[in-house]
């Protein structure tokens, strides 16, 4: 059946395409499996709450008819400021109108929230762009540049709420630099979410064309519950796909965890145990409440234009299991950095098992990708990546992130990235072990390599399943590289962090940072099982770090290769090597002379036989199903032949279309 939506129609109606009704929230009341709802275009201002789960064969579809034409919002217009000191103008909003959810005192605030907390859920928007929050109507009143902000003008607009106890009141005053509110697009955020289920378990919907756009969310760690303005909440077999996603407080997407009454940031309000321990909990309780393939995951995520948003575009802690995310569009992403902490990422996901990460373009966020915990069985392939760097002009938020194209951090993998193109100055954090990077363009450096983990015992699954096989801590290692090019692209000097903290960070280019690891044979020659075996001598070794493997990758203009490369091409910085990313009417090019250095340099072709198994879950690097794979294709999918070179391109060129 089909149901019709027009918030432009006349007056409601039941559904009929003669008659449609006027808000989603109509059809989402009782649409059925199999059913589609078509909204035409218009500004739809409402929540809408799916009440029924399609079905695997019967899915439901909500279809915005004309692409980008349906805009889902959680904003409300205000027409009715009043001039009231120099530049800044006040408005007053009966807390009526926000139910049992006030954004204007409610804090962005939980675990793993490591900046001050004086930031509102709620925002006001100056046509479509998110005016900075001040602390004070002093604040307010300057309208000075936010010397944190990656957008510093921008950052003059300025906005500040209070409570007015005796109207029962929100008060919102503004610093508009000059504009008249009331002639201009002004919004205020007023609702938490825009398109996600108040119930888990409502699964296979389809969301197709929509703009979701300006949303009140709550900040999102992974042991609470997770809500952005769309997402599945606690269900299986979502398609989000062709929307444009913006302007969200905290998340965008939403792919994470339930409401757990008894985990709900329980570190910020207990403190009796580690938030470590809680995502253990976390984990442990999840399957209980049915953390299971046959019924959390499997969504997919899929040419979305994800953009402003100040968590994340992307985030989930276990409900985003065995999905695929893909020719996605994502940056900038906590650019106003008026939000700190972990969890802060164009994507990012805990346990990300078997999730496949590919075709995506993201830049200018605090960081690219991260995936956190359990990336057992995640595949980052084909991804473009570029300008997740801090401007120099911008300081360094205390209490946020420092930034890189990719996380990966306390997982025992398999986690496989290969065919990636990363353009930032710092490639990968590497706080975690079982990884392969295979076929990758590096231009950047890795960080915490052997480090920054502590002894968080993180837990291990059965392959290709959700059921908890282990705990144990990271031990570092167990890494392998393939075919990769390593380019110093960025002057050591111009690319450090401007905070005390992390001054003394790596910026140098290349696999070096693992030269204190053991080969295979090096490390296997530890046991000795030729004789009875005596536990606690083997115990510094059981907590040593795991071995290595490097072979077929090319170093150039100052990048260093481990001392123990086997086969690897070395080309010193005497010449000067190019690599530019390059944007022209809408298309990106890679402009580099970096295949003239490489000549007739030719490396063996990988497959999942070479790489073999990550350590601790004793998973070998394969795809989901559990097939092998072979590297035989690039970054756009050519055959690569024969004859392989390193890099993610089968064929050398001095400009390519991305």
């Amino acid at each position: 059946m089909k149901y019709y939506v027009d918030v432009n129609a006349v007056k409601d109606g039941d559904g009929t395409s003669e008659r449609p009704f006027r808000r989603i929230s109509d059809a989402a009341k009782v649409a059925l499996p199999g059913d589609e709802v078509l909204v035409a275009p218009g500004i739809y201002r409402e929540y809408v709450d799916p009440v029924h789960a399609g079905t695997e064969e019967a899915r439901i579809t909500y279809l915005s008819t004309t692409p980008l034409g349906a805009v889902i919002t959680g904003a409300e217009q205000i027409k009715t400021w009043q001039p009231y000191q120099d530049k800044v103008w006040v408005c007053r909003i009966p807390n009526s109108v926000f139910g049992d959810y006030n954004p204007y005192t409610t804090l962005v605030y939980g675990d793993w929230y490591f900046a001050t907390p004086t930031k509102h859920t709620g925002c006001v928007f100056l046509n479509d762009k998110a005016m900075y929050e001040a602390t004070t109507l002093e604040e307010c009143f300057r309208g000075e540049v936010y010397e944190y902000s990656w957008a510093p003008e921008d950052s003059i607009y300025k906005w500040y709420t209070e409570q007015d106890p005796a109207t029962d009141e929100t008060v919102i005053y503004a610093n508009f630099q000059g504009l008249d509110p009331n002639k201009e697009n002004v919004e205020i955020t007023v609702r938490r979410r825009c398109f996600m289920p108040s119930k888990t378990g409502v699964g296979y919907i389809t969301v197709r064309g929509f703009k979701i756009d300006k949303a009140a969310t709550t900040w999102a760690p992974p042991a609470a519950f997770q809500d952005g303005m769309i997402g599945p909440h606690w269900s299986k077999g979502w398609i989000i796909e062709d929307c444009e996603i913006a302007n969200s407080k905290c998340a965008g997407i939403s792919l994470g965890k339930y409401l757990d009454p008894d985990n709900e940031h329980y570190f910020t309000y207990k403190q009796v145990k580690s938030p470590t321990q809680m995502e253990r909990d976390a984990v442990c309780r999840g399957l209980y409440h049915g953390w299971l393939k046959d019924k959390i995951g499997c969504h997919i995520i899929r040419r979305c234009y994800i953009h402003h948003c100040e968590q994340g575009g992307i985030i989930g802690r276990m409900g985003g299991v065995f999905s695929i995310i893909e020719d996605n569009h994502i940056h900038h992403i906590n650019n106003m950095q008026e939000l700190g902490g972990a969890e802060i990422a164009g994507i990012k996901m805990h346990a990300a098992i078997d999730v496949t990460i590919r075709r995506n373009h993201i830049h200018h966020c605090t960081m690219g990708i991260w995936c956190d915990w359990e990336a057992q069985g995640t595949r980052i392939t084909q991804n473009l990546l570029h300008d997740n760097q801090r401007p120099s002009y911008a300081k360094h938020l205390p209490g946020n992130m420092v930034s890189q194209d990719l996380i990966v951090e306390v997982s025992h993998g398999p986690t496989l990235i290969d065919h990636n193109i990363l353009l930032s100055d710092v490639s990968l954090r590497f706080a975690t072990q079982g990884v392969a990077m295979v076929h990758n363009l590096i231009c950047g450096a890795f960080t915490s390599v052997g480090g920054g983990t502590t002894w968080r015992y993180t837990p291990y699954h059965i392959p290709h399943r959700t059921e908890v096989m282990g705990f144990m801590t990271i031990l570092h290692g167990d890494n392998r590289f393939y075919n990769n090019i390593f380019i110093q692209k960025w002057p050591v000097e111009d690319c450090r962090p401007h905070d005390d903290r992390d001054a003394q960070e790596n910026r140098l280019v290349g696999t070096y940072v693992f030269d204190g690891y053991p080969t295979y044979e090096e490390w296997i020659s530890q046991f000795d099982f030729t004789q009875r075996p005596d536990m606690r001598a083997l115990e510094p070794v059981h907590f040593g770090h795991l071995p290595v493997w490097s072979e077929g990758n090319a170093y150039l203009n100052g990048a260093r290769p481990w001392k123990k490369e086997t086969k690897g091409l070395v080309v010193g910085n005497e010449h000067e090597i190019k690599v530019e990313l390059v944007e022209e009417d809408g298309h990106y090019y890679l402009e580099t002379n970096l295949f003239d250095y490489l000549k007739d340099f030719k490396v063996r072709m990988i497959n999942t036989e070479i790489l073999g198994k990550a350590f601790e879950p004793e998973q070998p690097f394969e795809n989901p199903d559990g097939t092998p794979i072979r590297f035989d294709a690039d970054y756009f999918g050519n055959h690569r032949g024969v004859h392989v070179i390193p890099g993610p391109f089968a064929s050398p060129s001095g400009r390519i279309k991305l």
